[in-house]
């Protein structure tokens, strides 16, 4: 079983700015409380191919994570697949950026969740709580991003 959750917030800060926040995911830590360290291999500006290893606790469990930048198309669109075998992982994510009229960026975020063996059972657990706090996660980016 797999499914989406998403997000969209407006962001009151110029697209290429966004983008730049958003691209370096070493920034993760200011909007999602679960992740508690991340690092970019390389160390170098981010690109396709780019791996993101994080440490992130979820539901009590702390786990390693890895995700792998498949489309990083400067400053309407990134795209990753997680590369870790963990039992729920996000076989799809990214964000799309749109310029707004009064000078601001529409960020949507998503993820498509995926269950392997026991994580079949429970990314249906996992698809609900992202959900339910999809608009608190928008707010969180807007905060962090306009932070910066």
């Amino acid at each position: 079983m797999s499914g989406q959750f998403e997000a969209t917030t407006d962001v009151a800060r110029p697209i290429d700015e966004v983008f730049a926040f958003l691209g370096d995911g070493r920034n993760d830590p200011k909007f999602s409380p679960r992740v508690q360290k991340i690092e970019r291999v390389p160390d170098a500006p981010t690109s396709v191919g780019t791996v993101f290893r994080s440490t992130v606790k979820d539901a009590g469990m702390t786990t390693s994570r890895e995700f792998r930048i498949t489309e990083y198309d400067a400053p309407h669109r990134i795209r990753w697949a997680e590369i870790s075998k963990n039992v729920v992982v996000a076989r799809e994510g990214g964000y799309d950026l749109e310029p707004l009229q009064d000078g601001g960026t529409r960020v949507r975020i998503f993820n498509v969740l995926e269950g392997h063996g026991l994580g079949k059972l429970l990314v249906g657990f996992a698809l609900g709580a992202a959900r339910k706090d999809a608009d608190a996660f928008g707010r969180r980016i807007k905060a962090a991003v306009e932070a910066s």
